[in-house]
């Protein structure tokens, strides 16, 4: 036995190191507040949000390497590294509006090179819990098409709302401006979009704990987000309001 486990070892070593066979790298990532030590990784976030909006065919404002800096600087910006490689692999950055009523997790952002590996659920996390702490009594909101960020978002207690229950500071629909959807907004007086509203009332949700009995809350939080639910929406969504754009809508 013993003579067969050292042919065994052997006959690896050689594989190893005469063929060169290589073993899968486990990956592992620090997704913490990022901060000025990460000011160098800011032309690489501003091209990764300008792709990301190319690839879905809708508009996550644009934004320069300064205002990233910036973001950094205030401590509003959760970043994503890989911790051998040191590469960037996601970010996300806090907005804040109408005179903090209203805050947003915006530009979130994953790595291609490092995708399903639940990273934008551990970056929404990390935002939502920053957003939390400084700003309590803000609400959340956020706009996506983005099934994956919908039902991170569910998770995170965001339910679907309408555009009237955002915040009403133009500063912050400016940013939609860039959009190549821009018009159904502009058409349908900001009532539609292909975007879903998504809203966490942080006074809501304590009230409505209080008042739930645990036995309802329990069975609540056993209820799984059903993405071909939103699916199916989003289709019907595009189907009408992308119609009406090409003006092929029945008068």
């Amino acid at each position: 036995m013993t003579l067969n486990l050292f042919y065994l070892l052997n006959d690896l070593f050689q594989k190893v190191h005469l063929k060169k066979i290589q073993f899968p790298i486990v990956m592992d990532f620090e997704v913490l507040a990022a901060n000025e030590q990460y000011f160098d990784y800011a032309p690489t976030i501003c091209d990764m949000i300008e792709s990301a909006a190319k690839q879905r065919g809708t508009g996550i404002a644009k934004r320069s390497p300064e205002y990233i800096k910036q973001k950094m600087r205030e401590g509003k910006a959760i970043i994503a590294i890989e911790k051998h490689t040191l590469e960037l692999a996601g970010f996300c950055y806090i907005e804040t509006w109408g005179h903090g009523k209203y805050t947003a997790n915006s530009g979130l952002i994953v790595n291609p090179n490092f995708r399903k590996a639940g990273l934008a659920k551990k970056i929404k996390e990390k935002a939502f819990e920053l957003s939390r702490k400084r700003y309590p009594n803000a609400k959340l909101f956020g706009l996506t098409t983005s099934l994956p960020v919908m039902k991170i978002n569910s998770e995170l207690g965001y339910k679907p709302v309408t555009f009237s229950e955002l915040t009403d500071d133009e500063e912050f629909w400016k940013g939609c401006q860039s959009c190549i959807n821009y018009d159904i907004q502009i058409r349908t007086k900001r009532k539609h979009c292909l975007c879903t509203a998504m809203l966490f009332d942080p006074k809501a949700s304590k009230q409505k704990a209080k008042n739930t009995p645990s036995k309802i809350v329990s069975r609540r939080k056993e209820r799984k987000f059903k993405p071909s639910v939103y699916a199916r929406w989003m289709r019907l969504k595009k189907f009408i309001l992308l119609r009406r754009k090409n003006g092929n809508a029945p008068s």
